[in-house]
């Protein structure tokens, strides 16, 4: 994995010395080096400006970038971040058509495939993905992104500049480019949020690149186009073969993204999806006399602390000592304290240049920067509640009945402690509305399906727009943060083509959650493992984390300095802190109840000052 940076005007007329563009470069590069500190690279051309930070994974020494090639007299040059994990079959096919190659890095194959096959050839890649691709003949920049979003690419337009980076904070390296919110991004933080709508960057005239798109852009002007959108089919395997076939595509993405020059390793919760994802990677790295690195994570004194509730109904250590004397591993157990993740909260800010899931982040950020230690890449079982229908949402009736986000849908849970002129201005449940809806206009639907199959679908369709897009950008910031490469194999876009048209009955088999997945992953884990309750990521319960978060609200708004103050209704934010929580009621998702509603302001009022943001509304 890595960090792309970089800008292009196509009319040259910015005036712009050589000096100064190398300048820019090098800080564009330097406020993404944590994802990258391995390695650096710059290129110029005709107005066209490429930054890359490298994380070394594959051809250690001479997978360099940006990477160029001639042909014909014509540059053409790449930067990439993420892995193309069919790699191996593209570069095999490119060579028996007669190209030539110097490294063995995947980069250089993307390359290939364009100069020989034009910007169609991304439709061959299989992998996690944002590109950067100059075309010196056509004086064209391309931005690319993978097929699910898996990769961050963010861009905005200064004059006849566009400018882009995988972070929000590249852009803001660039001169003249400053962070703004106006009335939508404050929509966004507090009626979206955690989450936000796709296509947005939440900061005014900042946006990213969707998932499956690809931006060109040259003295034309910019045109987004789509190169894969998930569709509606009818599915006729019958249901044995779609277990089988659902086990193929699960092997295989994972086996696929072992891909790599160096130690793997992988997150192991005792959870279904983890432990899948680690039986087979302890079973292949087995095959070649390798014993497989695996993580978990839990919280000081949840031995003491812990309340069961109807999301999290146990707690995941027996399955992890199980699992990880089933499959062999090299397990750690890895703890985070309360201080650490409060004090880790306004990191998680800096790492996502955004508030975001509170100690839901934080603590991950801490966990990823304890699993650097030992690895610099991991495969985790990200995705496959959004994919199989593991939420409660999935077969919760409310969320047939309602009429909005599942995970998501009481506005006054996010209002109660905003200002009440804030409210009325915002008018946020109209914004939320419009994003909703936009999302179910967009679902993919077949004419035959019945009422509560179309709203099966919707509910689908929503969770991977959103709430999965959600949890990537948690997992890519939180990991790149530190330098780690973390891998989703379930996000593989096969298998989200596949499951997302399986029949309701065949993916809820025997009307237990996630069944198909369990049927496919039979042989693959221990029965007490493979047929165990969801239990989300866990969190802490000890009182002195609320406690600690209560006083350092308290803090923040009687200082007349503090900028969310003036969103803020003191009095309200004063009987919110004094009301006991409710951990089993979440505003946001499964996890995100009071004590992560006071994480979530403070978490606002540092970002609102430490990016010294300008409010217009």
């Amino acid at each position: 994995m890595c960090g792309i940076a970089g800008f292009l005007n196509p009319r040259n007329n910015d005036k712009k010395t050589e000096k100064e563009i190398y300048q820019i470069l090098k800080k564009m590069n330097e406020v993404q080096r944590h994802r990258g500190p391995d390695d650096e690279g710059i290129f110029l051309e005709n107005g066209c400006a490429l930054g890359h930070v490298r994380l070394s994974i594959l051809d250690l020494y001479r997978g360099h970038q940006p990477m160029c090639k001639k042909k014909e007299g014509n540059t053409y040059a790449i930067i990439l971040n993420g892995e193309i994990y069919n790699m191996k079959t593209l570069k095999e096919q490119l060579i028996k058509e007669g190209e030539m190659f110097s490294t063995t890095s995947d980069t250089e194959v993307v390359l290939t495939g364009y100069i020989r096959y034009g910007i169609s050839y991304i439709e061959e890649l299989n992998g996690i993905f944002s590109i950067a691709l100059w075309d010196g003949k056509r004086k064209k920049l391309y931005l690319i992104r993978d097929r699910v979003g898996v990769k961050p690419l963010f861009y905005t337009k200064r004059g006849d500049t566009l400018i882009f980076a995988s972070e929000i904070k590249g852009l803001f390296a660039y001169p003249g480019v400053k962070p703004v919110i106006n009335r939508e991004g404050l929509c966004e933080i507090f009626g979206l949020g955690p989450a936000k709508s796709y296509g947005k960057g939440v900061f005014k005239d900042i946006y990213e690149v969707l998932p499956g798109h690809f931006l060109e852009y040259d003295r034309e002007g910019l045109k987004d186009r789509a190169y894969w959108e998930l569709k509606a089919k009818e599915h006729t395997d019958s249901e044995k073969d779609t277990i089988e076939h659902t086990r193929w595509l699960v092997k295989d993405a994972v086996e696929m993204q072992m891909l790599s020059d160096i130690p793997i390793s992988t997150f192991l919760s005792g959870g279904v999806d983890s432990s899948i994802v680690t039986s087979i990677c302890a079973e292949e790295l087995h095959k070649q006399g390798l014993q497989l690195n695996t993580f978990s994570f839990d919280f000081t004194g949840n031995d003491r602390y812990f309340k069961a509730n109807s999301f999290q109904p146990s707690r995941d250590r027996p399955y992890v000592e199980e699992m990880a004397d089933y499959t062999g591993t090299r397990h750690r157990f890895l703890e985070c304290t309360s201080r650490q993740q409060a004090d880790y909260l306004y990191k998680a800010v800096r790492a996502r240049d955004l508030p975001c899931m509170a100690d839901v982040e934080s603590s991950m950020l801490y966990f990823c920067s304890e699993v650097k230690n030992y690895n610099k890449v991991t495969l985790t079982g990200e995705c496959a509640d959004e994919i199989f229908g593991g939420y409660p949402w999935f077969h919760n009736e409310n969320a047939f009945s309602t009429d909005a986000f599942p995970w998501s849908y009481d506005m006054s849970a996010r209002q109660i402690l905003l200002d009440d002129e804030l409210i009325n201005s915002l008018n946020m449940e109209e914004y939320a509305d419009n994003a909703y809806r936009q999302t179910i206009a967009e679902t993919p639907v077949l004419q035959s399906d019945s009422a509560k199959e179309r709203r099966r679908r919707e509910i689908s369709y929503l969770n991977i727009r959103w709430f999965m897009a959600t949890l990537l950008d948690r997992m890519d910031r939180t990991s790149m943060y530190n330098g780690l490469e973390a891998r989703v194999p379930f996000a593989d876009h096969r298998i989200v083509e596949y499951v997302f048209n399986v029949p309701w009955d065949m993916k809820c088999a025997g009307g237990v959650t996630k069944g198909l997945l369990r049927h496919a992953a039979a042989g693959l884990l221990p029965d007490n493992v493979l047929w165990r309750k969801k239990s989300p990521y866990p969190k802490t319960y000890d009182p002195y984390y609320e406690k600690m978060l209560a006083g350092k609200l308290r803090e923040v708004v009687s200082d007349t300095a503090s900028p969310i103050r003036t969103l803020l209704d003191i009095a309200k934010v004063n009987r919110f802190i004094e009301a006991p929580s409710d951990y089993g009621r979440p505003w946001y998702g499964q996890l995100m109840a009071g004590p992560q509603m006071l994480a979530y302001m403070l978490q606002v009022n540092y970002w609102l000052s430490e990016y010294n943001i300008s409010i217009e509304y």
